[in-house]
């Protein structure tokens, strides 16, 4: 399907509404009625603010209103020198649960892969001292990428009890996840999650592809098997890309 150009731009917005509905709100709703009927691609770069007053014949303000109004609604991102795309849906991750981030991916009908920066043997100082007192002087370490199509949506930086998973290093994590693997050689009894908003640091915006001003949510989490700390992840997700969700009841 043919993006909306912007000749056909002008004459939606010219049977927007009457008068009486303000200048920007039509715009917001031609731009939004264009996204959501799939004429604009997720990802899709749209028309600058230049071109929008040009082909409307409205103040560089009014356009820049309702741009702004539909990057705070989450439709369209605005990346400064570059231009205004649509977003794209955000993943989503469950907070109270602990899933397969692979399963999650699949689920939403897209594709999961990982590119692998390393999986090693390292001295046990980096981890906390619960993971020191049950892995001894080493702990393996993964430094693993996941990918949601072409877009890179958690970094994952996990440290493992070696007695709890001794092939670690010897598994292809281009095949399956280290949570894949650790609920097989050691079910998963419990889990603890930190969340947190941080920036990245300089390396971790490269393997994300992130700007050097986008939030990051960051999840530290620790997972036992029976009563054996198995591993501790720190999971660092693009705020663009990914939000967490949860549910509780209430007996």
């Amino acid at each position: 399907m043919a993006p909306i150009t912007v000749v056909e731009l002008a004459a939606r917005f010219q049977e927007a509404g009457p008068a009486s509905v303000p200048a920007y709100e039509r715009v917001k709703n031609v731009i939004a009625a264009g996204v959501r009927s799939g004429r604009w691609a997720h990802g899709q770069q749209l028309p600058s603010e230049l071109q929008l007053v040009g082909a409307l014949g409205l103040s560089r303000m009014t356009i820049n209103r309702a741009l702004r109004e539909l990057t705070h609604e989450g439709l369209i991102v605005r990346r400064a020198g570059v231009g205004t795309f649509v977003a794209v849906p955000k993943a989503a991750s469950a907070l109270l649960e602990v899933r397969n981030i692979a399963d999650d991916v699949r689920r939403r009908g897209h594709r999961h892969r990982t590119e692998v920066v390393h999986v090693r043997e390292e001295p046990a100082e980096a981890a906390d001292a619960d993971l020191r007192a049950a892995a001894g002087p080493t702990v393996f370490r993964s430094l693993i990428v996941h990918f949601e199509d072409d877009l890179p949506i958690q970094l994952e930086d996990r440290l493992v009890n070696p007695a709890a998973a001794p092939s670690y290093l010897e598994r292809d994590f281009t095949r399956e996840t280290p949570h894949a693997y650790l609920n097989e050689v050691a079910p998963l009894t419990r889990g603890e999650h930190i969340v947190e908003a941080v920036v990245a640091d300089a390396a971790e915006r490269r393997l994300l592809r992130v700007g050097r001003h986008e939030p990051c949510l960051l999840v530290r989490r620790r997972t036992w098997s029976k009563d054996v700390l198995v591993s501790t992840a720190r999971l660092l997700h693009p705020g663009s890309r990914h939000r967490l969700e949860g549910g509780f009841g209430v007996e």
